[in-house]
This record gives structure tokens, sequence and C-alpha cells, in this order.
């Protein structure tokens, strides 16, 4: 089969022919329908110190994908061949403390496909079964490759609430689009969009028409949350960017006794004032990362259910797999939305 490999600790990848993996006895094979490019794809292509911290080349990597399942290990009673499902990324033990307290997407031996273990830019993958979420046969492949990313958003909206609340998103990206639909979905009474690339910060009317758009490179991003709110500030605050000034800005802009969730991966500390911020306010702050299993997925599968919120405006380019390296430059240049790649 065809798969987009790191050869070398090394930038940049390959697209080689290897053979096709075959399951372990609680492993499904995938033929991979579509796989969405991802930030993290980004980083291992570019080798970057997060990428060199985590990945043991030769790898195949990629996660966001939807496939249908052709074959599954012998101790596999809950999928059969023909299954269209979306993949979890998170691969947790089941054993530990983490795990058994409901908790596994924080399991504390956690692996990530794509990162730890091969990964889906390919014509097929091996997943373990209990990292496989069941579609309808007749679901849009391309929305089902959305799921995993959407998911990473919904749980940090969802650490507390967003109707008839003010929220401010900081980072507008493929993620961030997606967050913004759900809130405004959600019945927040206003939001505030903050995002520096033009293109992405067009693209948020899409998702949330009535958002208050703001540049931060053309304006103090807190200082106008500030005023538009009467001086108090927003009642949620989420980075979904992973910067740094984006993340001081979300914590001047919140309100006392307001809630910050922190998406966006920055690439190192991050400097923050916690007595005026935080002690003082009365911040409530959670740290938020990829999906709850299952619960974010129950979410999202009731909100694309009542029709109020249409992910697929988010895809802006559909490539073939063998143009991955174009693709990851075009992903890199903010000119994009969520990019699509198919084997």
């Amino acid at each position: 089969m065809k798969a987009v490999m790191k050869k070398e600790r090394a930038p940049g990848a390959e697209l080689v022919e290897v053979d096709i993996p075959e399951p372990g006895p609680k492993d499904v094979l995938l033929k991979v329908k579509v796989a969405a490019i991802c930030g993290t794809d980004i980083h291992i292509n570019d080798w970057t110190p997060f990428a060199r911290a985590r990945i043991t080349p030769p790898m195949i990597f990629g996660h966001e994908t939807c496939g249908e399942v052709v074959k599954v290990g012998d101790q596999v009673t809950n999928f059969v061949a023909g299954d269209l499902v979306a993949v979890e990324t998170h691969i947790p033990d089941e054993t530990c403390f983490m795990c058994r307290t409901g908790l596994p997407h924080i399991c504390e031996k956690m692996a990530i496909v794509g990162v730890h273990t091969d990964g889906v830019f390919a014509d097929y993958a091996k997943i373990p079964a209990v990292c496989c979420w069941e579609l309808p046969k007749d679901t849009n492949p391309d929305l089902g490759a959305l799921l995993e990313p959407w998911g990473v958003a919904v749980n940090g909206i969802l650490k507390g609430e967003v109707n008839n609340r003010t929220v401010a998103v900081f980072g507008c990206g493929p993620i961030g689009l997606m967050g913004l639909g759900s809130i405004a979905a959600w019945g927040a009474s206003k939001i505030f969009a903050v995002e520096p690339a033009a293109a992405r910060l067009n693209m948020v009317p899409r998702f949330a028409p009535d958002a208050v758009l703001i540049n931060p490179t053309k304006q103090d991003a807190a200082k106008t949350i500030l005023e538009a709110t009467g001086g108090r500030g927003v009642d949620v605050s989420i980075d979904i960017s992973g910067n740094a000034k984006a993340i001081q800005a979300a914590f001047r802009a919140v309100r006392r006794g307001g809630r910050v969730s922190l998406v966006g991966l920055p690439s190192g500390p991050v400097e923050l004032d916690l007595t005026a911020e935080i002690i003082y306010k009365e911040s409530v702050v959670f740290g938020s990362t990829g999906r709850m299993m299952w619960q974010t997925w129950y979410e999202m599968q009731n909100l694309m259910g009542s029709g109020k919120f249409d992910l697929m405006p988010v895809i802006t380019h559909r490539m073939p797999l063998s143009d991955f390296d174009k693709a990851l430059e075009l992903a890199k240049s903010g000119e994009a939305g969520k990019i699509l790649l198919y084997p």
C-alpha cells in the first residue's frame, strides 16, 4: 500500500510502498476513505522540538480519519467488515488509575495514533477497536474525518456552560472555527473571535454570523473585549491558538469569576500575572486535551443531529495523498481551513 512515512529524524517525509498491516487481536484494519491534516502533522513533517520529543522514525503519521472496516482481530466483537468508523486517536491502556476512574483520554500510559503508532496517511490503517466510533453507513466520510478535531474544541468548550454566556475564542484555525459554530449553536449571548490571519477571520461568519471579529495585529484584543462588555469581560475565554500573547489576552479579557479553557498547545512556557488574572479574579481555569471518551463524541452526535450546525464549510481543500507535501505547506500558510487527503 501507499503511505506517507517519516523515515528519518530530519525534516520532510516520503510517499512509500509498504506492506498492508495485519490487525492484532484487539484491532481493526481500516481502508482509509479520507484523512485530514492537523497541526501535529506539520510538527512531525518539519521535525520541530515537539516532534523530536515524541516521534520515533520510521513511522507513518496522520491521525484524523474516516475509514471502512475490512478486517477485525479475533477478540473484536463490536465491529464487522463494512462498518464505517471515525477514529478517536487516544489509545488508552484500559488498566491504569485514570482509565479505571473514567478518564481514559488522559491515560497514564497514553499512546496517540500517528504519533506513537503508525497512522492514517495511507491506504490502510491498523487501529485499536477501542478507538473506533461507528457511523451510519450513509455518513459522508469527509464529515467523519472532521469529528476528531471538532471534538478537541467541544471538550474545551463544554468544561462549563456557554448557553446565554459571553464567550471569546482566541484562534480561528479549523478547530477554532468548528468551536465557534458549536458555541453559536449552543446559544452563546455574544461571541468574540480573535485571529490574526485575515483569511481565517473572514471564514468566521460562516460559523458564527453575529461574532465580533478582532484582528489582534490591528487592535488590542483584550481591550476591545473589555470595552464591548462594559469593562467587565467575558464569562468564558477559550484559547485554541497556543500563542503566548493570545493566552495572556484571554486571561485579561475574562471577567472576575469567569472561566478560561486552554486548548491550544504553547511551544514553551507562558508568563502570566497569576495574582491579577487568576487569584484576585478567582478565575476558573481548565486544561483541555483531546476528547472525553466517549462523552465528547455523544455531545458531537447530539449537536449534529440537531441540525443547528454544519461542519462542512471548514473544508477548503481536497487533495490526493500523493500531494501531501503541498497540502502541509498550505496548512502552514494560514490561508486554508481544513485540508483533506484521499488515498
